[in-house]
């Protein structure tokens, strides 16, 4: 493939995270000699962030190969309709229906610990009269629900900077699903306690993806990095075959 066409992997972050969550990752992508972009997700409404990314991905040339963790695979599955992208791949992730929302696929399972755990938090929205609320996970539980087998230490230091998730993006409705038209592939989280693994697993065999079990956390990135490169290195490949 010529410099132009060669894929770009786009990694796109959940709640509660931010970019750095591809911290072990992104060297194994770039060692392979792969163009890599990790954008900041505002991540306050799934419609207004998918967009976002979209006009990420349109800036791209060539195909894109869109990553997505968690709340991030709601994002890729309405970004991801973009001419351009090539492969989806979902990490312990949320594949949606067309018109569907996070709330409505989440309901048809047994809570997780998250549940239990979210702080609420209202935020002003700049000529709103009523303010905005802001979801984040409690500073003291957020290791063992999110981070179990991540270093304690990063785990800490995760749990004090977290990116809130605005409470409107549970409920908007997804409106496409790229995973019809687009290959992809799933990882499922098997000993998340963010995301029941049984909302990933539904998500992944309604869409017909590849899919792949690790026994992790949530936050599969920082906890089995090399697993997550060969999950992603496999969508490069197809693209480039």
């Amino acid at each position: 493939m010529t410099a132009s066409t060669s894929p770009t992997v786009v990694l796109v972050h959940g709640a509660f995270a931010d970019a750095s969550s591809f911290s072990r990752v992104i060297p194994e992508l770039l060692a392979d000699g792969l163009k890599v972009v990790a954008p900041a997700v505002p991540n306050r409404s799934l419609i207004g962030d998918a967009a976002y990314v979209a006009s990420v991905v349109r800036q791209i040339p060539g195909p894109v190969v869109l990553v997505g963790h968690s709340y991030g695979g709601a994002v890729i599955t309405v970004a991801g309709a973009e001419e351009n992208v090539a492969a989806l791949v979902y990490l312990a992730g949320y594949a949606l229906e067309e018109g569907e929302s996070l709330g409505e696929l989440q309901g048809g399972f047994p809570d997780s610990d998250l549940a239990a755990a979210l702080v609420y938090t209202p935020f002003p929205i700049e000529g709103a009269a009523e303010p905005g609320t802001d979801v984040s996970v409690d500073v003291e539980k957020f290791p063992a629900i999110f981070a179990a087998d991540v270093d304690k230490d990063v785990a800490a230091v995760l749990a004090v900077s977290q990116r809130p998730l605005a409470a409107q993006a549970f409920a908007e409705a997804a409106p496409a699903a790229a995973w019809k038209t687009k290959p992809s592939w799933g990882l499922v989280s098997s000993s998340d306690r963010t995301i029941n693994p049984d909302v990933e697993r539904f998500g992944y065999r309604r869409a017909g993806m590849t899919t792949v079990e690790v026994d992790s956390s949530h936050l599969v990135m920082l906890a089995h990095p090399e697993r997550v490169a060969d999950l992603i290195r496999e969508a490069v490949q197809a693209v480039r075959s």
